[in-house]
């Protein structure tokens, strides 16, 4: 865990002092849980259920904010069972997926969202001609139901595909309404509209937060990022937190915290619980 200057020291002191008014907002993937090959097997950090258990007990809310679908993390966190824990413990636990469009909680257990948008069966129709050009045809394939991600970590050449790849889809993306989504060897299209940082504006407004802190890996928690740096600039004492990796380092300039990895990040909730109990 690595403080980024003196300022994020005493910004996390001063978060630790307004934890029992505090939402936590957390990426999945490379935050909560491991980056995998193959994204079906993506599963939480064996500590992951016991320490947000630990942290939800000091602050307002813990929220996963993902790009994933929302009853897909649900799943692959084995949040559903964590939520009868939190339950317990009459906490609550959200999870808003796909960018915010879709929405899951502990207390009702059922996932809200819309319906898919019109452009993208027709995109997907166009899709294996561009993988075809871009020498990309065995990349992963993702059908998120409201999204479609394109996985280019398998692939022997998964840099060189990633770069031919971004700018293929975002031309086609934008010909069908929709919108793209670079990430840590993967690029998502989806629907122009929510991100996370829409999440983010809408918690702290929702739950009355008297602060924030958001942890993430990747360039798809930047919007999380910037709606923090909002909320900084309005008075409200923040913390925004980077799992850091080889991959990606965009969020690195603008964090407050750098750790490594999901298990980092999990040692950093440990940390914050004990010294929000000790304040």
């Amino acid at each position: 865990m690595r403080f980024t200057s003196p300022d994020a020291m005493q910004r996390y002191t001063a978060l630790a002092r307004v934890a029992a008014q505090t939402v936590i907002g957390l990426d999945f993937d490379g935050t909560l849980a491991p980056i995998v090959e193959n994204p079906e097997k993506a599963r939480i950090h064996p500590r992951g259920p016991g320490v947000l258990l630990t942290i939800a007990a000091q602050v307002r809310g813990v929220v996963v904010v993902t790009g994933r679908p929302a009853r897909q993390v649900v799943a692959l966190g084995s949040l559903d069972e964590l939520g009868t824990a939190f339950s317990d413990q009459d906490r609550e636990l959200q999870v808003y997926g796909q960018y915010g469009n879709e929405r899951w909680s502990s207390r009702d257990r059922r996932v809200i969202g819309p319906r898919p948008p019109h452009g993208l069966a027709s995109f997907l129709g166009e899709l294996p001609r561009i993988l075809r050009r871009c020498d990309a045809s065995d990349a992963y394939i993702e059908d998120k139901g409201l999204a479609v991600a394109v996985h280019t970590r398998r692939l022997p050449n998964a840099d060189t595909a990633f770069q031919l790849l971004l700018p293929e889809l975002a031309v086609a993306a934008q010909r069908h309404g929709m919108k793209v989504e670079p990430g840590r060897h993967v690029i998502e299209v989806r629907a122009p509209g929510a991100d996370k940082g829409d999440v983010v504006r809408k918690l702290a407004r929702d739950l009355g937060a008297g602060g924030f802190c958001f942890v993430g890996d990747d360039l798809g928690d930047l919007d999380a990022f910037h709606a923090v740096a909002e909320l900084r600039d309005e008075g409200l004492p923040t913390l925004l937190v980077c799992s850091a990796s080889d991959e990606e380092s965009a969020l690195v300039p603008l964090s407050d915290v750098v750790v490594s990895g999901p298990d980092g990040v999990l040692t950093f909730l440990r940390k914050l619980a004990a010294d929000a109990a000790a304040s």
